[in-house]
């Protein structure tokens, strides 16, 4: 986990149930093979980069384990909604836009200018 969510994550309050993690809080660290979560900490603890409160573990069948202090549970990614989307009349075929009342028309390189 990269540092400034690992601070938020050591001070924020234990809840029970599946975590939700954001894959932009994490980096890909190291693989190891291990029999379970508890193992592979037990590998990692004196090296140089111990699985720390926040550490994600991915098993081969892409299962997540988050490391708290009580332990190893259960994490999933956030996958956030995506927000309906608005539902717009479709354009009458071969039908300009109708321009806004009081807002000048805009033109791009590609559309000719009247001339006065």
């Amino acid at each position: 986990m990269k540092d400034a969510p690992r601070q938020q994550f050591r001070s924020a309050a234990h809840v029970s149930g599946a975590a939700n993690v954001k894959p932009k809080d994490y980096e890909a660290a190291a693989e190891i093979e291990a029999d379970n979560e508890y193992a592979a900490w037990a590998l990692l603890r004196h090296t140089e980069h111990p699985l720390n409160v926040g550490d994600l573990l991915e098993a081969p069948d892409n299962r997540l384990r988050i490391c708290k202090y009580v332990g190893f549970e259960e994490a999933r990614w956030f996958v956030p909604e995506t927000p309906p989307q608005a539902s717009l009349p479709a354009p009458l075929s071969g039908a300009p836009p109708s321009p806004v009342s009081g807002v000048p028309p805009t033109t791009t390189p590609d559309t000719p200018q009247a001339q006065a």
